[in-house]
C-alpha cells in the first residue's frame, strides 16, 4: 500500500451535550495507523462533562486538537470554527454522538487518495436504540447504474436523491472555500451546503460501503423536535434555489429533480407528528405554497411514484390546507377497525379474569382523585426496606421540608427492619394502591412495577444504587449474558417515568445518558447515601464496631463481592478459610454476599473460622459496614466508588476480570485505573494484606487519582441537593467538576 502522506484529512466534530457518546465517536476515528489524520473538536460551551473528556483525549493523541468555545454558536457556527482550523486536504464533517465502522476511515482516505475527487459520497446505516441496525434505503444508488470513478452530478443526477446530511460525504477543503460554501444557523443547516456541493463539483467519486452510523437517539435530536425553528427550512431551500441561480443554465436540467426533492423534504417536515406544532401547520403549508410557485420549473409534471403524491402537489401549488389535510389524514378500514375491536374485546375478558381485578378496579378509582401535594412514596431495591439513597434522602426531607408526608412500600417480610417511626405501606395492599394513585412524589433507586401508572403532575426521582462500572441499560443489549431475558423495551418506559436522574460522578453521567436515553434532568449532585461517609468520625466507627462483634485491635477487612452473571449460585472465588488463617489472628472478615443470594450458614457449611469470619450480609445498612471496616476487599462491586470517600485501603480481587468484562461489559478497565492493590491469584491476595501493600504509598496514589475521579461530588451535601431541587423547587448549583488526570477510564 502506498504512503498515506499525500493525502491527509480533517475530522471535525462539533460537540454539545452528548458526555454519554463522544467517547466512542473519537475512539471509532482514530485510526492509529493514520498520521496524516487530524481531528477538530470544537466544544460548543457543552454543559456537561464533554470539555473534559475531549481533552483527555487530546492529552492522549496529538492528532485531536480542540477548540472551547466560551458560548453556544450552534451546529452550523460550530462547524465553521473547526473548518478554519482545518488543515487537512479533505474535510469530513462528524457529528459527535454518532461513529465510524470499523476501518471505515482508512477506506475513505484510500478512496480519496485512488481518485482525488471534489466530493467522496460513502453509505452509513442507522443504528436504533433497540439495538437494530439497518443500511441506507439508498444503497442501491451506489450500484445502479454501476459508477464510473469519478463523475458529475450531470451524468449521475441521482445525487440529489442521497440523504442530505453533511457527514456522509468528505469533501475538498480548498473546493469547499472557493465555493464560498458556510454553514448557516438555524435547523436543516446542512441541505444549503450538501445540495450545492454537488452541484459544482467537477469530480465526484462513490465508495460503496457503509462508512458511519447515524444514531437514533430517543432524545436529543433538534430536528425531532416540536419547534417553530422548522420554518428555518424555507431560507436554507432558497440559499440552495439562489445557487442554482449563480451557475447559469447548466442547472436547467436539475430543477425539475430539485424541484420535487424540495417539496418532498417540506412535506416531511409539515407531515411529522414532533415537527410543527398543529396550529403553525397552516402557516407552514402556506409557505410551502409560496415556495412550490416560485420555484415550480416550466412544464413540471407532479410526480406519481406513491399514492396521493401528485395531488398534494396540486392542494399546495394551490394553497389549499383543506385538501391537504384531507389527503395527508390516515383512516381506518373497516377490517383494521374491527380487528381494533376485537382485540379490545379479549383485553376486557383477560381482565375479567385477572386475580387482581379489585385491586385494579381501586387503584383506577383512586387514580381519579386528586393528588396529594404533600405526599412522598419512598422505595428501595424492589421493596426491600429501608436503604440506600432514598433513606439519605427521606431524611434529609424530614429536616428540610418537613410539611412532607413520607411513607415508604416494603413487601411482607421487610416490616420487622423498618427503623422505628418510619411511616410504611405493604405492597400489593389497599394502603398501598391509595398511596401510589395519590402521591406527589416518587424516590426510588430502582424501577417501580409496571402496575404504577405515573399521572400527570406526579413527579419520580430515580437515584439509581451505583456507580456503573459495569455496563447498564441499553449498553447491556451487546451482551446478552448480563443482559439475559431483559426486556429493553419495557425498561425503557418504566424509565420514562423518571423526571430527575441522580448522577454519582463524572462516569455514572456518560453511562445514564446512552443507557436511559429519556427525558429527565440529570442532578449531577454524588451520592446522598455517601452523604454519612463523608462526615463519618472515628467514634461512629468505634460504636458500630462494638455493635457487630470485632474484636478491640483487630483489623476488619470488608469482603463484598459482586453478582456474577455467568454463575447460577455464589460461589466464593478464592477459599476464604485459608486466606483469613493466612492472615492471622489480627484480621477478621466482614462478609457482605451481594443481595441476590441467600448464605443460610455458609459459614459454619463450609467450615469457615467463626472468631474470624462474620457474615454481615443480613446487615441491614452496607454505610455502617464500610465506615465500621478498616478496609475494603471486593472485585467488581459499586461499593468500591462509595468507600474511596473514606480514604481506607481498597483491594481488588480480579481473578475473572476478562470472563467478567467479555460477559458483562465494563465502562473502563479497573486492571488498569484501580482504587489501589489489585490481585490475580489467591496468593496475590494474602500477599497484598500480609505485606501491607493496601497501606502503602503506591496504593495511596492510585486511590488518590480514582477519589479525583470518581468521588468530586461527594462533599457531604449532595441529599440536600436533591431535596431543594425536587421538594423545594430551588435551582441548585452543581459541585464543581476535578481535574481529570492524564489515566482515566476509556
Amino acid at each position: 500500500m502506498s504512503s498515506d502522506h499525500d493525502i491527509s484529512l480533517s475530522i471535525i466534530v462539533p460537540v454539545h451535550k452528548v458526555q454519554g457518546y463522544i467517547r466512542q465517536c473519537l475512539d471509532s476515528i482514530l485510526d492509529p495507523d493514520l498520521p496524516n489524520l487530524e481531528i477538530i473538536a470544537v466544544d460548543d460551551a457543552s454543559p456537561d462533562g464533554c470539555g473534559e473528556i475531549l481533552d483527555e483525549f487530546a492529552a492522549r493523541d496529538p492528532r485531536v486538537r480542540v477548540r472551547h468555545l466560551t458560548e453556544n454558536v450552534g451546529l452550523g457556527h460550530a462547524r465553521n470554527v473547526g473548518m478554519d482550523m482545518a488543515t487537512g486536504d479533505y474535510v469530513w464533517f462528524f457529528d459527535s454522538d454518532d461513529y465510524a465502522t470499523e476501518g471505515a476511515v482508512r477506506a475513505i482516505v484510500d478512496r480519496l487518495r485512488e481518485t482525488r475527487p471534489d466530493v467522496l459520497m460513502f453509505d452509513y446505516a442507522r443504528s436504533y436504540w433497540n439495538g437494530r441496525v439497518k443500511r441506507s434505503i439508498i444503497n442501491h444508488l451506489f450500484r445502479e447504474p454501476p459508477a464510473p470513478d469519478v463523475f458529475t452530478i450531470a451524468e449521475r443526477p441521482s445525487l440529489l436523491e442521497m440523504f442530505t446530511s453533511i457527514w456522509n460525504r468528505a469533501i475538498r477543503r480548498e473546493f469547499m472555500i472557493e465555493h464560498g460554501l458556510r454553514f448557516n444557523s438555524g435547523y436543516y443547516e446542512d441541505v444549503s451546503i450538501t445540495y450545492p456541493l454537488l452541484m459544482a463539483a467537477e469530480r465526484v467519486s462513490f465508495l460503496d460501503r457503509v462508512c458511519y452510523v447515524y444514531r437514533q437517539r430517543r432524545r436529543g435530536a433538534i430536528t425531532k423536535t416540536a419547534s417553530a425553528k422548522h420554518f428555518d427550512a424555507f431560507d436554507q431551500y432558497d440559499r440552495i434555489w439562489a445557487f442554482m441561480d449563480a451557475l447559469g443554465p447548466d442547472m436547467d436540467p436539475l430543477r425539475p429533480l430539485m424541484f420535487n426533492r424540495t417539496i418532498w423534504h417540506l412535506l416531511v417536515i409539515l407531515e411529522r407528528a414532533d415537527r410543527v406544532y398543529p396550529s403553525e401547520k397552516p402557516r407552514f403549508f402556506a409557505e410551502m405554497s409560496k415556495t412550490y410557485n416560485r420555484y415550480k420549473p416550466a412544464g413540471h409534471v407532479p410526480p406519481d411514484d406513491e399514492p396521493g403524491l401528485a395531488d398534494k402537489h396540486r392542494a399546495i401549488e394551490r394553497g389549499d390546507f383543506k385538501a391537504w389535510e384531507r389527503l395527508s389524514s390516515p383512516t381506518l378500514s373497516a377490517k383494521a377497525k374491527k380487528r381494533g375491536r376485537k382485540v379490545r374485546k379479549l383485553q376486557r375478558r383477560s381482565v375479567t379474569r385477572s386475580k387482581e381485578l379489585a385491586k385494579e378496579r381501586y387503584y383506577q378509582m383512586r387514580r381519579r382523585m386528586p393528588i396529594e401535594e404533600d405526599l412522598a412514596v419512598f422505595a428501595a431495591y424492589w421493596y426491600r426496606g429501608y436503604a440506600c439513597n432514598p433513606a439519605a434522602i427521606y431524611e434529609k426531607v424530614r429536616e428540610l421540608a418537613p410539611h412532607i408526608r413520607c411513607v415508604w412500600i416494603v413487601k411482607p417480610g421487610g416490616r420487622k427492619d423498618m427503623p422505628e417511626g418510619v411511616d410504611y405501606v405493604v405492597a400489593g395492599s389497599a394502603d398501598y394502591y391509595r398511596t401510589i394513585a395519590a402521591g406527589k412524589y416518587f424516590v426510588n433507586n430502582v424501577n417501580f412495577p409496571d402496575h404504577l401508572v405515573k399521572r400527570p403532575g406526579q413527579v419520580h426521582l430515580e437515584t439509581q444504587h451505583g456507580t456503573p462500572l459495569k455496563k447498564m441499560g441499553l449498553d447491556q443489549m451487546e451482551y446478552p449474558v448480563g443482559a439475559a431475558d431483559m426486556d429493553f423495551k419495557a425498561l425503557i418506559e418504566r424509565s420514562d417515568r423518571w423526571d430527575f436522574l441522580i448522577s454519582a460522578n463524572p462516569l455514572t453521567s456518560e453511562a445514564w445518558e446512552r443507557g436511559f436515553p429519556c427525558h429527565y434532568e440529570m442532578l449531577e449532585i454524588g451520592y446522598p447515601r455517601n452523604d454519612r461517609l463523608v462526615r463519618a468520625t472515628p467514634d461512629e466507627q468505634a460504636r458500630l464496631r462494638a455493635e457487630l462483634g470485632v474484636p478491640e485491635g483487630k483489623t476488619a477487612v470488608l469482603y463484598a463481592p459482586t453478582h456474577r452473571d455467568y454463575q447460577r449460585r455464589y460461589t466464593p472465588m478464592f477459599d476464604i478459610g485459608r486466606v483469613v488463617e493466612q492472615l492471622g489472628d489480627d484480621h477478621v472478615l466482614l462478609l457482605r454476599a451481594h443481595y441476590y443470594y441467600k448464605l443460610k450458614d455458609m459459614a459454619a457449611d463450609l467450615g469457615w473460622p467463626e472468631d474470624r469470619v462474620i457474615d454481615v450480609s443480613r446487615h441491614p445498612s452496607v454505610e455502617d459496614l464500610m465506615i465500621a471496616s478498616d478496609a475494603l476487599l471486593t472485585d467488581y462491586s459499586s461499593i468500591m466508588f462509595d468507600y474511596a470517600n473514606l480514604g481506607k485501603p481498597i483491594v481488588i480481587y480480579a481473578n475473572d476480570w476478562e470472563t467478567y468484562r467479555l460477559t458483562r461489559g465494563v465502562n473502563f478497565d479497573l486492571t488498569e485505573f484501580p482504587p489501589g492493590v489489585v490481585a490475580y491469584t489467591e496468593d496475590e491476595l494474602i500477599d497484598a494484606f500480609v505485606s501491607k501493600a493496601p497501606w502503602g504509598d503506591a496504593a495511596g496514589k492510585n486511590l488518590e487519582a480514582f477519589q479525583a475521579r470518581f468521588c468530586p461530588w461527594d462533599d457531604g451535601d449532595a441529599a440536600e441537593r436533591a431535596v431543594r431541587r425536587v421538594f423545594l423547587g430551588e435551582k441548585i448549583a452543581n459541585p464543581p467538576q476535578s481535574a481529570t488526570p492524564d489515566a482515566g477510564p476509556q
